[in-house]
């Protein structure tokens, strides 16, 4: 061992900055809910009002927890293809995503879209949190185990994925202009459909990672154009596109044991990998 060497781990600039952009994220988007929702208070209005006055400060903390989606997608990314992935960097990524994936949907939750249930928006919140801790405890305890192939799926719905179906909702909720619908939605629908992604992360339903999806990834004309098109319909109709694509990958988990092996290669990437792992030596 090198005599200069104190133990301290290495911090990798680009996949740690990226994570730092997560955290911010989630930061920022926490304190836009507290802002909102002091603004609801103070306003002295009641119901549609009142959640006017604060809608500007939501919108931004959705956006918020939006981005951080990214930022998480990228750090990991990066460190793999710059061969930087380390468990300070791991460590790190958890930390952040507590923060952005389960601190402010947890505040979102119970300040804006629950306010009118207090102890039934606090109940549900805090079980999410809860279930989101556990779940990236877990995740970093079956990531240091070494065993091989433990990265190539997660273990329950991934937290940013139920923080992006969260945000999405929300957003597609404030888009809608019939009360009665929006009424219907925030009692009848939001409540259980948090506590069943409460649930779903700390289940033992088994999620793609996509990590052999990355910048040298091909893809057949017929598949690419469909994704330029998905892409082109979530730009322009991103009020209700980014629920449904958040939807989709949480009805995924569901359906993928049931999906024929081709299939499941098809859509996850699986054989670039596995073609990988049988000539490494």
């Amino acid at each position: 061992m090198n005599k200069h060497d104190d133990g301290s781990p290495k911090i990798y600039l680009l996949p740690n900055l990226m994570t730092a952009g997560n955290l911010f994220c989630g930061f920022l988007a926490s304190l836009k809910i507290v802002q909102g929702a002091l603004k609801m208070n103070t306003a002295g209005l009641m119901g549609a009002a009142a959640f006017d006055v604060g809608e500007p400060y939501f919108k931004t903390a959705i956006w918020c927890i939006l981005a951080a989606c990214i930022f998480d997608a990228l750090d990991g990314r990066l460190a793999r293809l710059g061969g930087t992935d380390s468990p300070f960097g791991r460590e790190f990524d958890s930390l952040a995503d507590i923060v952005s994936f389960g601190v402010a949907p947890a505040l979102l939750v119970s300040r804006v879209l629950l306010s009118e249930y207090e102890k039934l928006g606090w109940l549900v919140a805090s079980l999410y949190l809860i279930c989101g801790a556990l779940r990236l405890a877990r995740f970093n305890c079956i990531a240091a185990s070494g065993v091989a192939g433990a990265g190539k799926d997660f273990k329950g719905m991934p937290i940013p994925a139920a923080a992006g179906l969260i945000a999405s909702i929300t957003l597609y909720v404030m888009w809608l202009t019939n009360d009665r619908i929006e009424h219907v939605v925030l009692k009848w629908v939001l409540p259980p459909l948090f506590v069943f992604l409460s649930w779903m992360m700390f289940s033992s339903f088994k999620y793609p990672s996509f990590k052999n999806i990355n910048w040298r990834t091909t893809r057949s004309l017929p598949k690419f154009l469909i994704i330029v098109f998905v892409v082109a319909l979530t730009v322009m109709y991103y009020q209700w596109m980014l629920a449904a694509i958040f939807i989709a990958y949480l009805l995924y988990g569901f359906l993928r044991p049931f999906l024929s092996r081709s299939m499941k290669e098809s859509i996850e990437e699986e054989v670039e990998d596995e073609e990988s792992e049988a000539e490494s030596p």
